[in-house]
């Protein structure tokens, strides 16, 4: 616990230690035309707080304040058109949340829309048809409520856009049963669009981790007519890269870790190798051509 305490203090140090170097990179990126594209996920917004992956609303409100000083705040579309391009001169980010939990309809998500701030909604289909608390919760003695279909609907009808998260929000990595990939995968944009009345356009991997994912997870998600596909183990995305693919860093609650992320940590530039999911470019149905 008190080598825990003193991460957050020791990240905030590095940080501000880094900021002369990290904002001459910056600038040198995106003079080459090399600017990172960003893309955050959480997971709940609330005041109360049983897990590590709940964020406060004052917290999560400050962040993206502090994002939209600094960065153009852009759909997943604007990311993959921009990372499909040769070179990409403004820093930029996307928002996204995963899982689908009842209690981010309550304060974060009516501010979003409020503050026109574009962001992408990943659910479970199968826990929000069913009311069913995510397993992960149950683990830990804490169930929490999902979101319902008509909480999705009016997000959708709101204009956000509402992505495919598995039926199931299982471990799609081990997985190699093509019947089990085409359920999680397809059923669950099939279930959503039902709900919604409109097309299903994305898909997030539930933890989302280089062991969670795999080659033939992603051909069945290119095969069932995704724009997109996003993982979730840090990263950022640069112009030229395979757009199907979006990574995507934590929304951490952790202001110094944010922060480092953000700022184009170079740390993280060379440690995170890129999943290789395959090459999509040029496939039909991507980003609707």
């Amino acid at each position: 616990m008190l080598a825990e305490a003193c991460k957050e203090p020791l990240l905030g140090m590095y940080y501000l230690a880094t900021l002369p170097l990290r904002r001459r990179r910056a600038a040198q990126l995106v003079a080459a035309g090399q600017a990172p594209i960003m893309s955050l996920f959480y997971h709940r917004v609330a005041d109360e707080s049983p897990n590590d992956w709940t964020i406060s609303n004052q917290r999560f409100k400050e962040e993206m304040i502090w994002l939209r000083e600094r960065f153009e705040i852009i759909s997943l579309t604007e990311a993959q058109q921009r990372m499909g391009s040769e070179a990409n001169r403004t820093a930029a980010v996307c928002i996204t949340f995963d899982d689908g939990y009842a209690d981010n309809c309550r304060e974060a998500l009516p501010w979003l829309i409020e503050q026109d701030i574009p962001f992408t909604y990943f659910v479970a289909s199968g826990n929000v048809l069913e009311g069913r608390p995510f397993v992960h919760d149950v683990r830990q003695g804490k169930p929490l409520e999902p979101n319902t279909p008509e909480q999705i609907r009016v997000l959708a009808e709101a204009g956000v856009e509402i992505g495919a998260h598995t039926r199931n929000h299982i471990n799609l990595g081990p997985i190699t049963s093509q019947q089990i990939l085409d359920s999680e995968i397809i059923g669950s944009k099939i279930d959503l669009e039902k709900i919604i009345g409109r097309s299903v356009r994305y898909f997030a991997f539930p933890f989302g981790l280089h062991a969670n994912l795999s080659q033939q997870a992603f051909a069945t998600a290119f095969r069932a007519g995704y724009w997109g596909v996003c993982s979730a183990y840090g990263g950022y995305n640069m112009p030229g890269d395979d757009p199907f693919h979006i990574q995507r860093i934590h929304g951490d609650p952790s202001w110094a870790r944010f922060c480092n992320w953000m700022t184009a940590d170079p740390r993280k530039f060379r440690r995170i190798p890129r999943f290789d999911a395959g090459d999509f470019r040029g496939g039909a149905g991507l980003m609707g051509k």
